[in-house]
């Protein structure tokens, strides 16, 4: 399967039950995203019997995506975590809502979804305020980002600008 697209690189997720569940509400946020397909695994694994285990292929964004579903292995943490650059406050506030259904409010703009996958939702701004060569900007940028839960863009604006 993982050959099947040409895809050279692209992220795989183990979910010990949900992966086609997470698949589907991942999709149901994001534009030009959906569930290519889930192919349940025609042997036994040492996760379970044949057709327990499901390998389901997924679009978000128009980027390849693949999880498992195969039981308890390692929980999702922080090491690793999903960006979704936002364009303004509306799609900030709008993906923040989506995925925090069933998850938790983290700080500096992170969220853990109800499958446990860490989300940062960020506005494409930041990187260039945070990289500022500009030192105090940059300074009272990152101050206010850490104070923060969800992203609040004119916030950001009014501590880069010294407001």
């Amino acid at each position: 399967m993982a050959g099947k697209r040409g895809d050279k690189i692209f992220p795989h997720f183990w979910y010990t039950s949900e992966a086609e569940e997470a698949a589907r509400f991942y999709a149901s946020i994001f534009p030009e995203s959906r569930v290519d397909r889930v192919v349940p695994l025609p042997v036994d694994s040492p996760s379970g019997p044949a057709g327990s285990v499901k390998i389901v292929d997924f679009t978000l964004f128009g980027q390849r995506f693949q999880a498992i579903t195969a039981g308890p292995f390692d929980p999702f943490n922080h090491a690793i975590s999903m960006v979704v650059v936002c364009e303004d406050q509306a799609e900030i506030d709008r993906y923040w809502s989506a995925l925090l259904q069933g998850g938790a409010a983290e700080a500096c703009g992170w969220l853990k979804d109800r499958y446990g996958v860490s989300w940062q939702i960020v506005p494409r701004i930041l990187d260039e305020m945070l990289g500022d060569t500009d030192l105090p900007r940059a300074r009272r940028v990152a101050n206010v980002m850490l104070k923060m839960v969800k992203l609040d863009v004119a916030q950001l604006r009014a501590a880069y600008d010294g407001r």
